[in-house]
């Protein structure tokens, strides 16, 4: 029994030691001497079953006065065993201070234990200066042309202000000086026609157009009361076009109107509100008769003509 677990023991330790043999961390500079701000890698490997749980070092910004500007990683699988795989992580570092640096050493986290990758220097070297020479320029300043296309891409937004302006005053002076001239046009000037001329004329004109004749009652109506009324507006200062027959007749009952013209006004405006509202339809003799009406009330209101300046003249004399 005793050989058996010993055995046993002496087996697991054959057993742990191959397979902590696979397993490897390692840290490599691929330059382990740079000028200041050069950049060199700095790379962390490991090599482990892939079933296993590895934890990684984790790196700052920065490694003391070595700064890391960038990171990468990949991944490989063994080609004789797919079961062992290898994490490489490449750390792209400078440092803009002279001097040795040491990168410590860093842990990975693993089933078998602790791997730990060995310590490195960087050296970081000054550019070597030749004291005894002086200060000079490596090569003298370029004498550069300044040409005429040049100074157009610098100010091609005055020259082009420029241009749109000569091309407005240039078409505003075209249009001037091509557009058509206007014809003076003396109106004649007609005399005024009294009003009750005016209104007559307008009779006669509806008169001519035969309406009620042609079967067209409400537009008869229509128009020789709009005439009539328009005559009352400006002969009497009413409202004659807004007002009902009603109003007109209310409005004008301190006018002087003859009895017989009032009549005569109001057999116009009521037979003609009948025939617009109520559907009448007049006989001929009534379409006619308020044709007449409509005639004779405004001859016998029509304004009384001024005595001219002569008769005034020769009454004064006399």
């Amino acid at each position: 029994m005793k050989y058996t677990l010993a055995m046993l023991v002496l087996l697991a330790g054959f057993y742990q030691t191959g397979r902590a043999q696979n397993f490897g961390a390692k840290a490599t500079l691929d330059k382990k001497s740079i000028l200041i701000g050069e950049q060199t890698q700095l790379n962390l490997s490991i090599r482990f079953h892939a079933k296993d749980s590895i934890g990684f070092p984790k790196l700052a910004d920065s490694i003391g006065k070595i700064r890391i500007v960038n990171f990468k990683a990949d991944t490989a699988f063994d080609k004789g065993d797919q079961s062992i795989e290898t994490i490489n992580r490449h750390y792209t570092i400078t440092a803009f201070d002279s001097g040795t640096y040491i990168i410590p050493s860093y842990v990975f986290k693993s089933p078998v234990g602790d791997l730990l990758t060995d310590t490195l220097n960087l050296d970081v070297r000054t550019v070597a200066v030749d004291t005894t020479k002086a200060f000079y320029d490596i090569k003298q300043p370029l004498a550069v042309k300044y040409t005429f296309w040049d100074w157009l891409r610098d100010n091609w937004k005055l020259v082009t202000g420029i241009l749109l302006g000569l091309i407005v005053i240039g078409a505003v002076v075209y249009y001037l000086l091509k557009r058509p001239k206007k014809e003076v046009i003396v109106e004649e000037v007609k005399p005024d026609i009294p009003l009750h001329i005016q209104a007559l004329q307008k009779l006669e004109e509806i008169k001519n157009k035969q309406l009620w004749q042609h079967d067209q009652v409400k537009q008869y109506y229509i128009e020789l009361s709009d005439v009539v009324r328009e005559y009352l507006e400006k002969r009497y200062n009413i409202q004659a076009l807004e007002q009902t027959s009603e109003e007109i007749f209310a409005s004008l009952r301190h006018m002087d109107i003859a009895s017989e013209d009032r009549n005569l006004l109001r057999q116009l405006l009521i037979l003609a509100d009948m025939v617009k509202f109520a559907k009448e339809k007049p006989a001929a003799n009534e379409n006619e008769k308020s044709m007449e009406n409509a005639v004779t009330f405004i001859k016998d209101t029509q304004p009384r003509a001024r005595p001219t300046d002569v008769n005034v003249k020769g009454d004064e004399a006399k």
